[in-house]
């Protein structure tokens, strides 16, 4: 597929856009990112991080962005394309569980994230992320319709039991095995793939992604032209359409040249 006719290029943050090292996006992206918007190109973020946690990044000025996993898509100029949050029954429920049950989550709405049960191993994940650890959640005055996305912290081994008896109208997906990211069933980044295709008048045949993670499988299938970084997990490069060289060694722009798009 060379020199690709791709119209939207769609990229994941945390591992993809920027380093874990550095916590900063590479230079050779940042002028990537530039010389597509230049030739007309739409580039829109997809992330699993809410609406809120993105400010680092706005600086390149976006044509859109794909928060929550889907859940929250809303252009540059602040139009809200989409919004679905979590079954409230499934918030109502994992409030219920943790009473009696040890569990550390987090509820992310439009405006805030809070947290319950602050770990050292979560207290350091938030580290990695260069993230400060999220206010405690007041579990008496919860917002039962307004949580977007929700991360429980427990390994892949308990995932699949957990989803079924607690939150049986949402769906994980993960990066990481210290937590896993919490949608609504149905809802995924190839979910706001499409709302911007249409949103743009841009035709999936004219896409193309870069991701690493778990939560970025269904974007990188979905799309013309999926680009699993060096460093994403195996599942990930194992669907993609190209393994380029890792967020540390401008896979981003190596790759974008490789297919003549830039």
């Amino acid at each position: 597929m060379r020199n690709p006719n791709i119209k939207a290029v769609f990229f994941d943050i945390d591992g993809t856009l920027l380093s874990f090292k550095t916590h900063e996006v590479a230079a050779s992206t940042e002028e990537a990112i530039e010389q597509l918007q230049a030739k007309g190109i739409k580039t829109i973020l997809s992330t699993g991080r809410s609406i809120n946690s993105i400010d680092h990044v706005k600086y390149l000025n976006f044509d859109g962005y794909i928060t929550f996993n889907g859940g929250y898509c809303v252009t540059k100029e602040g139009h809200i394309l989409f919004r679905q949050a979590i079954d409230s029954t499934d918030i109502q429920s994992v409030l219920e569980y943790a009473k009696t049950n040890p569990l550390s989550f987090s509820f992310m709405s439009e405006k805030q994230i809070t947290i319950h049960d602050v770990t050292p191993e979560i207290a350091g994940m938030y580290a990695h992320l260069n993230l400060p650890v999220p206010p405690l959640v007041d579990l008496e005055n919860v917002d039962l319709n307004g949580v977007l996305q929700t991360n429980i912290f427990l390994g892949p081994e308990d995932e699949q039991t957990f989803m079924e008896k607690v939150m049986p109208n949402s769906l994980a997906s993960r990066w990481t095995p210290l937590f896993a990211d919490v949608n609504p069933k149905g809802q995924s980044k190839k979910v706001g793939i499409d709302i911007f295709c249409n949103h743009f008048g841009v035709d999936i045949q004219e896409t193309m992604a870069f991701g690493d993670g778990g939560n970025d499988i269904t974007m990188l299938q979905h799309v013309a032209l999926g680009v699993a970084m060096g460093n994403a997990n195996p599942e990930v490069k194992d669907i993609a359409d190209y393994i380029t060289d890792d967020v540390d060694s401008e896979g981003i722009w190596n790759a974008l040249k490789h297919f003549g798009v830039l």
